[in-house]
């Protein structure tokens, strides 16, 4: 065929096609138009999951009556004006493509009145055809309705499912622009019925109230509040604890400067903050907020304006990621917590209310406490684990009267838990879980120190491995080193091991460094050296760690409690696990009815 123009119409079909997708896109743009006009309140309107209708009524500026009819033409738009402007958009909307693609694809009313006019104008448009402006009665601010979405393209059409997926679809998409201006009161209805409505919020209570309606009390009761600026960025809201996780990353919500984005580049930053202490195959829940300058951010990098580029990408990564880790190494025993799992489901009870949600932690306030551990006392009692090293020469509490948060032990549970009395009631330890967590974390500060100490075995051990397995150690034995593991290669399949880190003790040497050398060969050496110091030094703890059955001492007990109470992130292990249960008396109580 001949090059030539496409008419107007073909060309704005074809525009709908990159940013209409479904009834949950047209929204999305109808809310964000009403967000930039500054509406206070939005009121959206669904039948049949938005196939037959979506109506978007605000209470915003409005439109003069004379722009009504260019608002509906490509690329007009009242929000740039240059390249410059581009550069520091600041608004949710700046094409000026989603109104008239919207009508090119549906029936479409447009009705507006700006402060200024004494009574509203209207337009309608069908499958791209503009009728004239009219007036009608309408309130400050502007309403859309879009009726029987793609009628007029029926390719389009085949592709939109079920009216109950659909309306899922714009729901979510409805929570998420909410999510992103607490400011704004929002309500949703669906074939005349209401499924959400929230009220403005300016104060931090009032936006938990929003968040709660939103995703449910669980996410609060289970939520810790970050608030943190430096270098420009600053980041808050609330982030889930490790053992408040998802099969799914559907409660992840991310606004950038106002806007709702699903960012891969950001998400990989949460989750690598979320990297000791999240359970395989789980996702963490969370909102956050990050701000920063408009220039630093590129918002017209997708159709959908759904992702975001940074323009100093690795100081943005950087810093959500240790804003994340920090305040995730605030997650261990403390008085006023509650505890990484709610008591409330060991009785079969409902989840935690509000008012019993685990301490919030801003940064200010998330210290980095670490015990101190003497390495050269780990190995004095033959075959034991590391754990008498921890003993203190008594029992009695740092301050007359007080009871530390996880109390003092009582005594073991069929050698897997220990049980102690708290000054509320009383705390169920996993042994093995908690250790493990006080391993790895002490490992991982005296790897930044400069590596663990080191005991020379007065006689080498011979291991035999697969050749796969020696050639990794020969390849890997500067970093086996930094771990404290000096070995030799001494024949195809033989390895010499000379050195181990004290904190290994007298366990079985042989199989530990077997495990971290399986560990490496598994992984391959596609990851970053870091991660592989990390996932060495947590086989390492997990296989030094106390072990089921062992019988410990009160002294032995007393001393991994108070080892917990000083160890970041030691709510969970290694592996995402929690490591203990705080019952209260009156938890109790409902256990068993008393007063009833």
């Amino acid at each position: 065929m001949p090059i030539r123009l496409l008419p107007s119409h073909l060309v704005n079909q074809i525009a709908a096609g990159e940013v209409i997708e479904r009834p949950a896109s047209l929204a999305k743009e109808l809310v964000e138009n009403a967000l930039d006009a500054g509406a206070r309140r939005i009121e959206v309107a669904a039948e049949q999951g938005g196939i037959a209708l979506v109506a978007v009524r605000d209470d915003g500026g409005g439109i003069p009556p004379d722009e009504l009819s260019l608002a509906l033409e490509r690329h007009a738009t009242s929000k740039i004006a240059s390249l410059e402007d581009l550069e520091h958009v600041a608004s949710l909307g700046f094409r000026g493509e989603a109104l008239p693609s919207i009508a090119s694809v549906a029936r479409l009313r447009l009705a507006s009145r700006d402060g200024a006019a004494s009574h509203a104008t209207q337009i309608d448009v069908d499958g791209g055809r503009i009728g004239p402006p009219q007036p009608a009665p309408h309130p400050p601010g502007t309403s859309v309705e879009v009726r029987d979405l793609f009628f007029n393209v029926p390719a389009r059409r085949k592709f939109l499912r079920s009216p109950a997926t659909e309306f899922q679809h714009l729901e979510r998409t409805l929570v998420r622009l909410a999510l992103s201006r607490p400011g704004v009161s929002f309500l949703l209805t669906h074939n005349g019925r209401k499924s959400f409505a929230v009220e403005a919020a300016s104060a931090r209570e009032g936006e938990e109230r929003r968040l709660a309606g939103l995703l449910g009390n669980e996410f609060v009761a289970s939520s810790l509040y970050v608030e943190h600026a430096a270098l420009g960025l600053s980041l808050r809201g609330w982030v889930g604890l490790p053992t408040y996780t998802r099969a799914q990353p559907d409660e992840q919500y991310l606004i950038v400067n106002g806007r709702a984005v699903r960012d891969r580049f950001l998400g990989n930053a949460v989750r690598q903050g979320y990297r000791d202490v999240l359970f395989h195959g789980r996702h963490p829940a969370y909102v956050l907020y990050l701000d920063l300058d408009p220039a630093r951010v590129d918002a017209n990098a997708h159709p959908q304006k759904l992702e975001v580029r940074f323009r100093d990408s690795r100081t943005v990564h950087d810093f959500v990621r240790r804003t994340i880790e920090t305040v995730l190494a605030g997650t261990r025993p403390a008085a006023d917590a509650q505890g990484p799992i709610a008591a409330q489901a060991l009785a079969g009870g409902p989840s935690a209310p509000l008012s019993s949600r685990p301490a919030q932690m801003g940064l200010a306030v998330a210290e980095h406490i670490g015990g101190s551990l003497d390495w050269t006392r780990l190995a004095r009692e033959p075959g034991a684990a590391p754990l008498a090293a921890f003993a203190p020469a008594a029992a009695e509490p740092a301050v007359a009267g007080a009871v530390p948060p996880l109390g003092y032990a009582v005594g073991q549970l069929h050698g897997i838990y220990i049980v102690s009395e708290t000054a509320e009631g009383l705390a169920l330890v996993d042994m093995h879980a908690a250790h493990e967590r006080v391993l790895y974390e002490q490992l991982k500060a005296a790897l930044a120190s400069g590596g663990p100490p080191r005991q020379v075995l007065l006689v080498p051990q011979v291991l035999e491995l697969a050749e796969s397995e020696a050639e990794v150690a020969a390849e890997q034995a500067p970093l086996l080193a930094e771990l404290g593991i000096v070995v030799d290669r001494i024949g195809p399949r033989q390895l010499a091991l000379r050195e181990v880190p004290v904190a290994f003790g007298s366990r079985d040497l042989a199989g530990l460094v077997r495990d971290a050398l399986r560990e490496l060969a598994d992984e391959g050496a596609t990851l970053a050296v870091a991660d592989h110091r990390e996932r060495a030094l947590a086989t390492m703890a997990c296989h030094a760690a106390v072990r089921a059955h062992r019988r410990l001492t009160l002294a032995e007990m007393n001393a991994l409690l108070r080892e917990m109470e000083r160890t970041d992130r030691a709510d969970q292990c290694n592996h995402g696990r929690p490591t203990w249960v705080r019952l209260t008396l009156a938890d109790l109580d409902r256990l068993f009815l008393r007063g009833r």
